[in-house]
This record gives C-alpha cells, structure tokens and sequence, in this order.
C-alpha cells in the first residue's frame, strides 16, 4: 500500500537544511519528491557533518526516498527542464534567497502561469516581504530573532544553541503544513494552488507561548531558566548521586503532593500554600531544594523507579547512546537498520508520526549525484540523444 501522498509530485530546489526536510517528510509518505541539484558540487549537505566514505551520514537520512537530478539552472535548457517538471508537479520546495528563482525565469508568476494547480512553498530567513527580505538568513538567525535563543541557557550565562538545528526544522514543519492545506484547497476543488511564504524567524517565534501578550500588558521578559520551567513548579531539572540528571515535572495539583509523598516532605504535601501553582511559584527556590535534597541521595535508576511508581512523570537526560538502547525507541521503529552504498549497515532514525492504515516507509537512502537524470528526463519525454546533448553541453549531469 502507498503512503497518504502517493500520487503527489514534489520538485525540490534547495540546499541543506529547510527546503530539504520539509521534502524528505512528504517523501516518506509517498510522494515521488524530485532533488534538482547543481551539477559536480550538488547538495552542500553531502559534506557536511559527519562523513562515511566521503559522503555525509546527515545526507542519506535527509535525502531518502529523493530522486536526484543535476540541472543546471543558470542555462536556459536547464531552467526549460524545471518548467517541464513544475507543468505536471503538485509542489515546489524551495529555500533560495527572496528573489534568486525571479532571476532565474522560475519564480512565481511563471510557474504558476504553467501549472495553477502548483504549491510553491518558499521557505527564507524573513520572509516574501518586508524591511528585511533581502537579507541572508540560517536557522541560527531564525533562533535569534525568533526569541528561543534568549530565553535557552542558564539563568546568569549567555544565551546558549538548542544543538540541533531547530530554526531550520520548525520552519520545515510549517512548510509541511502549508503544503498540505494547499493540497487540500486544490484537491477538494476549491481554488487554484499558492505560495506557502514560510519564514525561518517566524517558524520559531510560533512557538514562542505568550511571550507577547505578557510584555505587552504585563511588561515582562521572559529570562532564561536554566533547567526550570518559568511559571510552572516544581518542574526543573535535578542532579542525582550518580551524577545524572533527571527532568522532574510536579506541576499539577495532585502530582504535586504525589511527588511530595515520594521525597519524604508529606508537610509540603499538605500546605495550603502550596495547595494550587500560583502559590508553589512562589515558593520554587524552596520546593527545588527540598526536591535536589532527595535526588542528590540516590541513583538515576532508583529515582526514576520512585517516581514513576508514583505516577509522577520524569526521565533521565538522555545521550544519543541512551535513545540507541532504549526498548520504547526499538518497540516504535523509531531506530531503522540501513544499509549504505559501500555495504556498511547504520541504524537511522525512523518516521513520525505513525499513521495506521498509511504509514510512511524508507524505500531507498540519499541517491547518488544526479542519479536519477536519466530516468526523470525520459519521463518527461526527452529521447537518449537529446538527454545525451544536454550532457555534453553542461545543461544537465
């Protein structure tokens, strides 16, 4: 059975991060996503990070079930080749700057007069418009502007990285999205297809609670926390005798005096002060000490055990190491066996989320550079010797 995208055709152009991801989660549920790279360099990402072989591990998880094509889009066959493709696609991916597919001849006025049922996601540091929509933009910048970099870190450092790339993925996700609620406005017969103007700094400030409304009418600033979570207690992060760390969340009502029962303090259970969030805020310092005074007398393992006997929801930090053991991870396939071109197997990560009837599925790792030229040039009608020509004249690879 095919995925739930089975029948749509994705054609990406972009590089990294972004653009890529949001194609590799349409591709993982059946959606035929054709990669139009560059010709002899292709995807940045090939190289980045860590490398097996010569190839990035990041690029065979980012680019699985893609095909790969080499166009090169500053010849004009090449830019005829992508017409070609947008004229029988459902959804273009891109991440370039604001701007750069204009000058190309690929923007959006051309292709949607080609194919108005086309979805053009673009996806940019700002944005499709405003003061600043020219300027360059990376997930980090995203993060910045977007607010969650000052409110990450610890309550008297410097503003710290998530350590991943999260301004990139969010904005991803919300390219994802727009991309579906497009499909489902074109497929249902309700209109024609649109542009999908996804911002890198609007992805992230999305996520970003209330921050506004509570400067604005309150005038605070939400700070960095550390390990706690600001407004809410007790919910913090405390370190054990074995020096592990264990995330805590005691935070409604009656799990509050569960976790009190656990740690020995059955008077903080019962203190009417404590009875309801707002009074526990303001006693957080004291609640943490009392919490930290138990953790720091025993082990992760025989925390953990304690609390979730009481019904109170924690878990350990967990490395890489830590999710690569877990049985919850293996028992929900979110650890797939794959194997690389060279043979090696490498556990990658599997597919969220899980759909019953129509999961997704990897059918094939991050293809070669420009593996799949030929196939999609004759699908798209051009004979041997005129795909043959476009080799020799650097239209294509």
């Amino acid at each position: 059975m095919g995925g739930p995208l089975q029948g749509i055709r994705v054609i990406e152009i972009g590089t990294l991060i972004a653009a890529p991801f949001a194609a590799r989660l349409m591709a993982e549920f059946g959606a035929d996503v054709i990669k139009i790279e560059a010709p002899e360099t292709g995807d940045p990402l090939r190289k980045w990070r860590k490398l097996h072989e010569g190839t990035s591990l990041w690029w065979y998880l980012q680019s699985r079930n893609k095909k790969s094509i080499c166009v090169n889009l500053k010849s004009a066959d090449g830019v005829e080749i992508v017409k070609r493709l947008a004229a029988d696609a459902d959804v273009v991916i891109e991440n370039l700057r604001p701007g750069a597919l204009e000058k190309l001849g690929l923007g959006w006025d051309v292709l949607h007069a080609i194919n108005p049922k086309l979805t053009m996601v673009r996806i940019s540091g700002y944005g499709q418009s405003g003061p600043y929509r020219d300027r360059p933009g990376f997930g980090a910048i995203g993060e910045a502007m977007g607010g969650i970099r000052y409110t990450t870190g610890e309550v008297d450092g410097a503003p710290a990285r998530v350590g991943v790339s999260l301004g990139d993925s969010l904005a991803s996700l919300h390219g994802v999205i727009g991309a579906l609620m497009s499909l489902l406005r074109v497929k249902t017969g309700q209109g024609e297809g649109q542009v999908v103007d996804v911002s890198l700094v609007e992805s992230v400030f999305n996520l970003m609670e209330s921050l506004v409304p509570e400067y604005d009418l309150l005038g605070h600033v939400r700070e960095r926390s550390g390990g706690a979570l600001p407004g809410i207690a007790p919910s913090n992060t405390y370190r054990t005798e074995d020096e592990g760390f264990v995330v805590i969340a005691g935070n409604s009502d009656p799990i509050f005096k569960r976790l009190m029962q656990v740690i020995g303090r059955p008077d903080l259970a019962d203190d009417p002060a404590l009875a309801r969030n707002d009074g526990r805020v303001r006693h957080c310092a004291m609640l943490d000490q009392a919490i930290t005074e138990w953790t720091s007398h025993h082990s992760t393992n025989d925390v953990l055990a304690a609390l979730e006997r009481a019904e109170v929801p924690s878990g350990r930090i967990y490395s890489v190491a830590d999710i690569v053991a877990d049985p919850h991870y293996q028992a929900r396939d979110m650890l797939l066996d794959a194997r690389l071109p060279g043979g090696a197997s490498v556990k990658m990560p599997g597919i969220v989320p899980k759909l019953s009837d129509t999961p997704g599925e990897v059918r094939w790792q991050g293809p070669t550079l420009g593996e799949h030229t030929g196939s999609v040039l004759g699908e798209l009608g051009f004979a041997n010797d005129e795909i043959e020509r476009l080799r020799r004249e650097g239209a294509v690879q």
